[in-house]
């Protein structure tokens, strides 16, 4: 009977699903919404700027002959040619003159897009095992891998702590608790720390931060003037261990209200300018770098500021040990980066290239009194390029190496273990044995026994031979009902922004357990 409902699982179910729903999700939803941030590009030029419109991709990878001709290409064909099996993406560009759109230019061709094998855009998605035969191809072979100049790819999963999530340790034996969260929006990771010291101070940092910024100073600055507002401010302040620590704070603080905070931020993040330089300055680094994923208006800075709170009075718990601190190695804490995540995290940053590129083309064309015609002022090779650079050496943004990596055909077993592998950002010169060990949360989600021998061991994993992972949802969909319902939402620790289309959860067939992350470099 077992026998028989794992053979009907694994024939509704491949075993790379996970990275072809990714990446199909990145194909249907993440391409039109990098280029919708992005929105307009506005060159030095006066009265002229280009609004980007909609995207779109070829149905089926195509190639261009030395006669210029195109046709579609398979993924045999591109092996043995050792070409690129790729998809051409065509953006809709409107040129704005004097405040007038200026429509009725074509798309224009602005890059390739690495496709995945048996996802939505390959030739080989729905064949079947006779089709698949007659085309070249391995009717076992489970797709969810690239070809780059010939070469297949894969993508390895990433794990890392789960971003916009308080999590709550102590270091230095003890003597400072730290509250940390991995403040993400759209791709731009923050990472914001409350840290308590042994005495009960609490400093705030987070990225151009300057140093030891009480969490007063940086309440008021946020919005909470008054003393009472702040004690407010925490939950259960009527705890006396809790009340002792926000005194204190208040104690300590040199700041009376809102304009004294901003000019002490000031001096110390802009010494020596002018008044309204400095007050431009902080302006920026709170509504910038503090906690992005509440927002990057001056209107979300009293959520920021009950954020601080709600951070500073965890630490505050951890402390007195009335909560235990939490655990990094717990695989709820997770998330899992899959193809879909990495590709869209490569295609924001090459799109920015592009983005910049046309920007020079514009104002080098303009200086040289030539006509502007946008398919002549887009150069697909500036996208094209860095993601086929990335691809096929495994350098990827923020200086990670080994993430594409040449697919093992050692035999079968080999590359369907090479595409279900995740991978620790962690360092394999640092023992980290908490990391390594382990944990009971790994059950159901990844393999005890396949890990490699040697620096990589335990750092290298693969999953279970059920473990599923979905891509997640944003949160404001159901923020937004929970409001409509009338259910007042007290938690502001998740703002309404669409990060979690950006994480992954890990569940077992039949569970709902939610999944996980790892944090980079240092303990466990």
């Amino acid at each position: 009977m077992t026998v028989e409902l794992l053979d009907a699982y694994f024939h509704q179910n491949s075993l790379v699903r996970q990275h072809l729903e990714s990446y199909n999700k990145f194909v249907a939803f993440g391409i039109q919404q990098v280029i919708d941030r992005v929105g307009v590009i506005e060159p030095n030029i006066e009265n002229y700027k280009l609004k980007l419109g909609k995207v779109r991709i070829e149905e089926k990878p195509m190639m261009m002959e030395a006669d210029g001709s195109r046709r579609p290409i398979t993924p045999m064909e591109a092996r043995m040619r050792d070409l690129n099996y790729a998809t051409p993406i065509f953006l809709e560009i409107i040129p704005i003159v004097n405040g007038v759109e200026r429509r009725g230019f074509p798309e224009v061709f602005i890059g390739e897009l690495p496709v995945m094998i048996k996802s939505k855009l390959c030739h080989l998605e729905g064949l079947n095992r006779e089709q698949l035969i007659e085309k070249g191809e391995d009717p076992e072979d489970p797709g969810g891998y690239f070809i780059i100049n010939g070469s297949e790819r894969v993508l390895v999963s990433i794990e890392d702590l789960a971003p916009n999530r308080i999590m709550v340790s102590r270091e230095k034996d003890g003597t400072l608790t730290t509250s940390k969260v991995f403040s993400m929006r759209f791709g731009f990771r923050a990472r914001c720390v409350a840290e308590r010291n042994h005495e009960g101070v609490v400093n705030v940092s987070f990225p151009a931060a300057p140093k030891d910024m009480r969490l007063t100073t940086a309440l008021r600055a946020l919005g909470l003037e008054k003393n009472e507002d702040i004690i407010a401010a925490f939950k259960d302040s009527d705890k006396s261990e809790i009340m002792n620590d926000i005194l204190l704070n208040l104690e300590v603080d040199e700041t009376k209200n809102r304009e004294e905070a901003m000019e002490a931020i000031g001096k110390k993040v802009a010494p020596g300018q002018a008044r309204e330089y400095r007050a431009k300055r902080v302006d920026v680094l709170l509504d910038t770098y503090l906690l992005p994923h509440l927002g990057v208006e001056p209107g979300d800075r009293l959520a920021k500021a009950y954020y601080l709170c709600k951070m500073a009075e965890k630490g505050m718990k951890v402390a007195y040990k009335m909560v235990p601190e939490d655990d990094k190695d717990f695989y709820g804490n997770k998330r899992i980066k899959l193809a879909g995540n990495l590709m869209e995290e490569l295609f924001r940053y090459a799109f920015q290239f592009l983005v910049k590129d046309v920007a020079y083309q514009v104002e080098r064309a303009f200086a040289r009194g030539r006509r502007l015609v946008v398919q002549t002022i887009v150069r697909p090779d500036a996208l094209s390029e860095r993601m086929r650079y990335s691809m096929a050496t495994g350098n990827w943004i923020a200086g990670q190496t080994g993430v594409s990596q040449l697919l093992d055909r050692t035999n079968h077993l080999s590359s369907v273990s090479h595409l279900r592998r995740i991978i620790s950002p962690l360092s394999r010169k640092h023992p980290h044995f908490k990391a390594r060990d382990l944990h009971g949360s790994h059950w159901g989600k990844l393999c005890p026994n396949e890990s490699p021998e040697g620096p990589s061991c335990a750092l290298v994993k693969n999953m279970a031979l059920l473990c599923e992972i979905t891509t997640g949802e944003s949160e404001k969909p159901v923020e937004e009902l929970l409001r409509a319902s009338g259910v007042a939402i007290e938690d502001v620790s998740h703002a309404a922004e669409p990060m979690a289309v950006e994480e992954m959860t890990v569940a077992e067939v039949g569970k709902s357990e939610k999944p996980e992350k790892a944090e980079k470099g240092g303990k466990k």
